[in-house]
């Protein structure tokens, strides 16, 4: 377990990356990280698709460069703290799917099964792609592997 560094409730950067603050819980950070992100999916599915899209490629982006800053300061590649990269992935899961309890509950579990287990290639680029790019694409394939799972079970039903 790695605790969360005090820099959490100081610097902006690592409050960001620390998804605002949800993962500086001793334990499960990227369980409550994927949690925290739901009610922010609640409010984007108002959105039109594509202004979705763009808002979570921003933040991917953004992501890139908070938990790359935060890595370096806090010297360690991936803090388990730094859950940026979960609310990404889980705003993927959900792209597309309409808001209900029951869904959002259900793209929650997905994804946060393909991100603990990450299939093949998630855990390779896991472990090969270094920098905040590393730490936010396994969560960004983890969430193209949940988003086809809940549209796959989205239209089967």
């Amino acid at each position: 377990m790695n605790r969360a560094p005090s820099s959490v409730w100081r610097r902006p950067t690592h409050f960001f990356a620390f998804g605002l603050g949800s993962g500086a819980v001793p334990w499960a950070p990227g369980t409550f990280g994927t949690l925290a992100a739901i009610p922010f999916y609640w409010v984007m599915t108002d959105l039109p698709l594509g202004w979705y899209l763009s808002l979570t490629f921003v933040a991917f982006v953004i992501g890139v460069w908070l938990c790359d800053k935060t890595s370096h300061d806090l010297g360690v590649h991936d803090h388990s703290g730094i859950v940026w990269d979960e609310f990404v992935g889980y705003w993927i899961t959900m792209a597309a799917v309409p808001f209900s309890w029951e869904a959002a509950l259900w793209g929650f579990v997905v994804f946060r099964i393909f991100d603990v287990f990450k299939p093949w290639p998630i855990r390779w680029a896991d472990r090969r792609v270094a920098g905040g790019f590393g730490i936010m694409i396994d969560d960004v394939m983890a969430g193209i592997y949940a988003w086809s799972t809940m549209h796959l079970w989205f239209w089967l039903h």
